[in-house]
């Protein structure tokens, strides 16, 4: 009898985490959710992506005392407007332990790593603890790097951490993907810990379940509330935050971000124009509803500034439509007529903000 109690308590338990996973859906019944065919589908897909990541983050890469390297996104698991210039990986860590990250920085021409407190789950935030990168470390002969992360100061290339911190964001921003290489990157937990990881009990795996499908919910219904912030202002960057609030969300604090809603008629184009200031990358992409960047392997739906066509002035033309109309930088709408987009200065010793307007074709 006592073993098939505990096989009711499992199936209860998994019962549980599907149910607290089925309550993410609730961003699809959102009044402001769009509910075209494209749109709803996708946002299906979004959740069962989300589901994926936070499986892998909270079951699977979730001990921080044997921490192991993860994509958070790839070419097709994409999270508040995932630059397609960027790899995304992640470590789950603790702020009491202390690490050793080495590798070789390789031909990646913008590189960090940052400590975050994330807290998705809980209120949508995943703020800062730390923050090293590229420009700020030192390297051996070979290009060889070695960084440490604890809450106490290190000499060398260190890493700061807090009480918070539960993970690592590592950043690589590539100009070219196929043609720059990714930077090689490895960590291990230096402090006192045990030498195995420990065996899983049906009380762990109930946690993290848990764990996940909150992170699910809450990242899902964040992003959704950001969408519906930019659908204030439509057709123009956003200007009803400040930046404080996308470095609270896990933004790099040396990039400036200019997010927009689009909302288009079907014979009509986004023409958005900037003058680039001196600085160290940038970037436009555009995005669905759920902030999903678009298919960036199949279709053109970014350009950064090593791509990008200028004009005599010195100033760039981007034009999201669905066809190329054979001027300025052509983004691919990807048959979405309403969606979001988002604009990057990386180091920049300005921040202009880009012009938008909309064209009859």
């Amino acid at each position: 009898m006592a073993e098939k109690a505990g096989e009711l308590r499992l199936s209860a338990v998994w019962r549980d985490f599907c149910e607290n996973l089925a309550h993410a859906g609730e961003i699809l019944d959102r009044p402001s959710a769009p509910g075209t065919a494209i749109d709803q589908a996708e946002g299906l897909r979004y959740l069962s992506r989300l589901t994926r990541t936070a499986l892998n983050m909270l079951v699977d890469s979730s001990d921080p005392d044997f921490p192991r390297i993860f994509l958070l996104t790839d070419d097709t698991i994409k999270i508040g407007a995932d630059n397609p210039d960027n790899l995304y990986q992640q470590i789950v860590v603790r702020g009491d332990r202390e690490y050793r990250i080495t590798g070789n920085r390789n031909s990646v021409p913008y590189f960090s790593i940052g400590s975050k407190a994330n807290r998705y789950a809980i209120d949508g935030t995943m703020a800062s603890t730390g923050e090293i990168e590229l420009a700020g470390m030192t390297f051996g002969p070979d290009g060889s790097f070695e960084i440490i992360a604890s809450k106490a100061q290190k000499p060398g290339n260190w890493l700061p951490m807090a009480d918070d911190t539960t993970l690592l964001i590592i950043r690589q921003t590539f100009n070219d993907k196929s043609k720059e290489v990714a930077a090689d990157v490895r960590i291990e937990r230096i402090s006192e810990g045990p030498a195995v990881p420990a065996i899983l009990t049906p009380q762990a795996i109930e946690s993290q379940l848990n764990g996940a499908a909150a992170w699910v919910r809450g990242t899902a219904n964040t992003f959704a509330d950001w969408s519906q912030w930019f659908m204030e202002q439509p057709n123009r960057i956003y200007d009803g935050k400040d930046q404080a609030v996308y470095q609270r969300a896990g933004g790099d604090p040396k990039i400036w971000y200019g997010h927009i809603y689009y909302d288009l008629a079907p014979d009509e184009a986004l023409v958005i124009t900037a003058t680039p200031p001196k600085c160290r990358f940038w970037n436009f992409q555009i995005d669905n509803w759920w902030m999903e960047s678009m298919d960036h392997v199949n279709r053109k739906v970014w350009v950064n500034g090593a791509q990008a066509k200028y004009e005599e002035d010195g100033s760039v033309i981007l034009v999201c439509a669905d066809k190329d109309p054979g001027y300025g930088n052509w983004i691919d709408l990807s048959g979405h007529r309403k969606g979001t987009g988002l604009w990057r200065w990386i180091e920049a010793s300005e921040h202009p903000v880009p012009q938008c307007k909309i064209v009859k074709l």
